[in-house]
């Protein structure tokens, strides 16, 4: 097992373990945890968030519910679901994920089937340190139509274009707002605090709308 430390999380790698194994230890740990897993080509991640890597996690996703409510659209937030695919042997867990356009499919679900239920919409992924298995192909391959990376500094969305994921300027679930702006914010929560930043947020997302209306 290799260890990487980071001030904002830690990964973990295990190398030549097996699907079957891989399946075994998310079953055995159960989802009482706060580490989380990916699997990939025999590979292992265990990423354990610190302050810094949750703290993001959680503004971002309280201006993604901003978003949803100011453009009118229905969300079910599904945190770190475990995202798993017998037939691809790839598996994950998310920093956080949403299900926005296929929302109503899943509403009234408490357990979600990748092999019968659509995947989120949308899945971050915070990395302050770059993760040692490929996200962009393993959410691709899963069919995620967007998939959003945060490193601290840059803001990055990729959307799903014939299998691949393509960067974009603009969110395809929140256009017309520039949600790669987003870092400004995390940045103004660290002087004004969390709850007059997600005010500034609802505001500027309101403008934003309103620009083009």
């Amino acid at each position: 097992m290799v260890a990487i430390a980071q001030s904002a999380e830690t990964r973990s790698l295990l190398y030549n373990i097996s699907w079957q194994t891989f399946k075994t230890m998310l079953a055995e740990m159960g989802t009482e945890r706060s580490y989380r897993l990916a699997y990939d080509n025999g590979t292992v991640e265990i990423m354990t968030p610190l302050i810094l890597h949750e703290n993001s996690n959680r503004l971002i996703e309280g201006f993604v519910f901003v978003l949803c409510e100011e453009l009118g659209l229905e969300i079910k937030r599904s945190g770190s679901l475990t995202l798993t695919r017998d037939d691809l042997k790839r598996g994950a867990e998310p920093d956080s994920s949403y299900y926005i356009q296929n929302e109503a499919l899943v509403r009234n679900k408490e357990n979600i089937d990748l092999a019968i239920d659509p995947p989120p919409d949308l899945v971050l992924e915070v990395e302050y340190s770059r993760s040692a298995i490929d996200k962009l192909k393993l959410y691709a391959a899963m069919g995620v139509p967007e998939f959003w990376r945060y490193n601290g500094s840059t803001f990055r969305i990729y959307t799903l274009v014939e299998g691949q994921y393509s960067e974009a300027e603009i969110s395809l679930t929140f256009a017309p707002v520039p949600v790669r702006e987003i870092p400004q914010f995390l940045v103004a929560a660290k002087q004004n605090g969390e709850v007059s930043t997600t005010r500034a947020f609802r505001a500027w997302v309101r403008d934003k709308i309103a620009t083009v209306q």
